[in-house]
């Protein structure tokens, strides 16, 4: 699947958004290895605490379903349904993504004229995950 598509996929994601208090509304596409994709918004809570990101739905729906080995995602933002600027994954998202992916995972930032690739790596430098924990075993 070539980056634009999973773009737009990512695109349709951010119109089901619930975002009643920022009103900025995020989709996600994340593509499995076996070319599975889920879809991801953000989904906000009163108690912010208690708010997910779009990049999290996406995985978390994928992991619930047995899903453990990703290829790429491709995330987008913006005020009430439009697309924006470029912005990156949340800390929390990219710890997310690195418990699953290493740091040659693409991830895929689309704005309303462009679609930039950063990998976790450059996202994330000298992370802390599942491979820290096992060396010292």
């Amino acid at each position: 699947m070539e980056k634009e598509q999973l773009a737009a996929l990512a695109k349709t994601a951010m119109q089901t958004a619930y975002a009643p208090y920022s009103g900025y509304t995020v989709g996600a596409a994340l593509l499995c290895d076996d070319g599975t994709v889920y879809t991801g918004c953000n989904v906000e809570n009163a108690s912010y605490g208690a708010t997910n990101c779009a990049e999290r739905t996406a995985f978390f729906k994928a992991i619930s379903e047995g899903k453990r080995k990703f290829r790429a995602i491709a995330i987008c933002g913006g005020k009430h349904g439009v697309v924006s600027d470029e912005f990156t994954p949340c800390g929390v998202c990219r710890q997310v993504m690195r418990e699953f992916c290493d740091d040659n995972f693409p991830i895929y930032v689309v704005s309303k004229t462009d679609i930039s690739a950063y990998c976790l790596g450059e996202l994330l430098p000298n992370s802390f995950g599942p491979s820290q924990i096992h060396k010292n075993t």
